[in-house]
């Protein structure tokens, strides 16, 4: 990986539950990202995302490209178009820099009317103990009875590399 590096884009189907759970999830409750009517009465056509699901979105497209051990170490991001739903958000990223596991990435977010957003991330990569090819995950049945509640789940084991910290 080197700057220049270009990656794939993500294409983000901005749905009115996409808008409003990101909106709820954030605790973000001001009504133009949940209520399409008292948006309309604020001058906007309809509910639009805020910037807390955007900036999630933003260290989610960057850490699905360099995998399980990547870590976000900052994103810094600036808004424009709002995302409206019903529309879509294609978000394509550059690598600006790299210096030792430390990679900084430029990433834009276009729309149907416009650029949504533009940030900086920068994430640690590297081979830590969460690389997808150092992790042994099997899952075997448990149930427990009691005379009331039968509960079920799943046992995981982990193995972890040689030397890795435990």
């Amino acid at each position: 990986m080197r700057a220049g590096d270009v990656f794939a884009p993500l294409e983000v189907e901005i749905t009115r539950t996409l808008v409003v759970a990101g909106a709820i999830a954030s605790r973000d409750f001001q009504d133009v990202h949940h209520d399409p009517e008292l948006a309309r009465r604020r001058g906007s056509p309809d509910v639009f995302m805020n910037i807390l699901t955007t900036n999630g979105l933003v260290g989610r497209y960057v850490t699905d490209h360099f995998g399980p051990s990547a870590v976000l170490r900052k994103v810094a991001i600036r808004l424009g178009a709002p995302n409206y739903p019903g529309d879509t958000m294609v978000l394509t990223g550059t690598v600006e820099a790299v210096d030792g596991d430390l990679v900084t990435v430029k990433v834009i977010g276009d729309n149907g009317i416009g650029r949504h957003v533009t940030g900086t991330v920068v994430v640690t990569v590297g081979t830590g103990v969460l690389a997808a090819d150092t992790i042994t995950a099997t899952a075997e049945p448990v149930t427990a009875r009691t005379d009331r509640v039968t509960a079920r789940t799943d046992r995981v084991t982990v193995t972890l590399p040689t030397g890795a910290p435990q």
